[in-house]
Formats: structure tokens, sequence, C-alpha cells
């Protein structure tokens, strides 16, 4: 993600993406904070914990990345301390975002299909821990990709971007320490999260099958069963995030396995097909810090309220001084 690109496409795409999920995290984390939408204290507690990530995504991998690359080419950003930094900085938000929709996956299944569980696990102060620890872990994991670069050149003792050493491909703690962060991000959460999801459609389904034939029985004249109404807002919430995830992971993915099978790590050219997978790849991974946002808007009716009154509420302060 730390590689130059180049094209009109690309100078278009990162700032209208900036312009939009940043305010976007922004006005989600304040919605998600008051509380209001609805949801419980657990669930909210992951999903601030989200667009946090997200929101620290789209300012390292977008803003400080892409955007300054393409736009301030040769500033000081592209020294080799501040570019190591950088790179720290962007694989550390990235896998925090990542584990934790792990995390919150993980804390619907045990919600949805564990309800002994349920009480024990599923609450605010675990929710909080997870999403520290993740977060600390995450800064912790990514600290030795600072050590992976040395200087392209040198001009008046300035060091200038970052290239890689060439002891990283073949020091057995490099090659061991980067085929781990490989089995870490992406295939072990992208693995997880197909694997609960499927274990939750298999629970759903015997549940709902058990539930309907226990009201057939009881010979209930309401047709509405709110259990089954609550499980159905939980189901959507969790698949939208989840498959969301999946979907716009899914070209990263299938470029990081190519070039990991290929050893390809140089490129014809900016049409040099490997380089356009590469790229539609991150842009997507990229995007993908930008869609939780719409998918709580697009599911949850209370969390469209608050953010409308989150909106309103500079509006209203400016009109209450006025008076």
């Amino acid at each position: 993600m730390h590689e130059p690109v180049s094209g009109l496409l690309y100078a278009i795409y990162y700032p209208v993406l900036a312009a939009v999920g940043i305010p976007a995290n922004l006005v989600a984390i304040v919605a998600l904070s008051r509380g209001k939408c609805g949801l419980s204290e657990c669930i909210t507690r992951y999903l601030v914990g989200m667009a946090v990530a997200d929101l620290l995504v789209i300012i390292t991998g977008v803003v400080l990345n892409r955007i300054v690359g393409i736009y301030f080419p040769g500033s000081y950003m592209s020294t080799t301390p501040i570019c190591s930094l950088k790179i720290v900085l962007i694989y550390a938000s990235r896998d925090i975002s990542v584990w934790l929709t792990v995390a919150f996956t993980f804390d619907r299944f045990l919600a949805i299909c564990c309800q002994k569980l349920k009480r024990k696990y599923c609450t605010k102060e675990l929710a909080t821990a997870v999403v520290g620890m993740v977060f600390i872990l995450g800064c912790l994991q990514n600290i030795p990709w600072y050590f992976k670069f040395e200087p392209l050149y040198v001009i008046g003792e300035v060091p200038w971007y970052c290239h890689t050493k060439s002891i990283f491909y073949t020091a057995p703690l490099w090659i061991i320490y980067s085929s781990f962060n490989c089995i870490a991000t992406p295939f072990l959460p992208f693995f997880l999260i197909l694997l609960l999801n499927a274990l939750t459609v298999r629970c759903i389904v015997v549940a709902n099958r058990s539930r309907k034939a226990l009201r057939h029985k009881n010979n209930r004249e309401n047709p509405k069963d709110p259990e089954l109404e609550n499980r159905r807002k939980s189901i959507i919430l969790l698949f939208t995030i989840s498959g969301s995830f999946i979907l716009l992971w899914m070209t990263f993915i299938v470029h990081f396995v190519y070039y990991r099978v290929t050893n390809t790590y140089a490129y014809t050219g900016y049409d040099d097909p490997v380089y356009i997978l590469q790229e539609a790849g991150y842009m997507l991974l990229l995007l993908s810090c930008c869609t939780n946002t719409c998918i709580y808007a697009a599911t949850q009716r209370m969390f469209r309220e608050e953010v409308k009154n989150v909106l309103k509420y500079p509006l209203t302060r400016v009109v209450q001084l006025f008076k």
C-alpha cells in the first residue's frame, strides 16, 4: 500500500474517498457514542472501535500515503524515517480494522448461537477490553515493519524513500515474521469470518424452525414474533458488515496469493494487468473503511435518526446564538 501510484483515476478517487470517509466515520463515532441508536452497549463498543479504526485507515492509508504521494511528491513525508513510520501506521490501522470485524462477528455468533455464554461474554466491559487489546496488539505487531526499509538514496545527508532491505528476503527471522503476518492478515480473518457466518446461519435456521414449530403448536394467532424480529435485525447488521468485508477484500486477497505464489514484486508499467489488479485491490480495501456507516444507515432506523440529530446540532447552536 506504500508504492506510488499515477493516473487521473487515482488522483480523483482517493481525494473523494477521503472527503466522504472522514466525515462519515466521524459522524458514525459521534452518533454511536451517544448510545441512542437502539443497539446494545456491547455492539456499540465494537462499532465505535471499528469506526475509529476505519478513520485511522483513511487518514494513514488514503491521506498521508496516497494523496500526499500523488499531489506532494518529494515532500518531507517521503524521507525514510517518516516513510517507514507511515507504513507501520498503515499496516497497524488496517490490521486493527480487520480484527475488530472478526471480534464483532464472533461476539454476534455468541449472542445468537450460544445463549448460555451470551450473558457472560457479550458485555460492554468485555467488548471494551477486546477493542483495547486489538488496538494495542495491532500496533505492537507491526513495529518491526519500521526496520524493513533503507533509504533509496541520500541527498545532503537526508535519507529519502523506503527501499526494502535485501536481507528481508533471506533472513530467517524476517521470513518467519512475514509468513506470520500473511496468516494473521488477511487469511485467518477471512477464514474466521466465513466460518462464523456459516455456523451462525446454521444455528439460525435450526432455531427458527424450532420456534416456528413451537408457535404453531401453541396456536398463537399473532403471526409476528418479537424474538424472530430482533434476531432478523441482528442478522442483517452482521451479514452486511461481514459480507461487505469479504467482497471488498476479495480482490486484494487474489492478488496477494498471486504475487506470493509467483514471487511477482515488479511490474512492466502502469498498464501491467498484475499492477492493475494490485491497485484495484487497494482501492476496494480502502473503500471498505467507508462502507460501514452506509451499512448502519441502511439497516438501522434509529441510527439514521441519530445521524440527523448530530448533523442538526451545529445548525441549531448557530441559530440559538443569533436569537
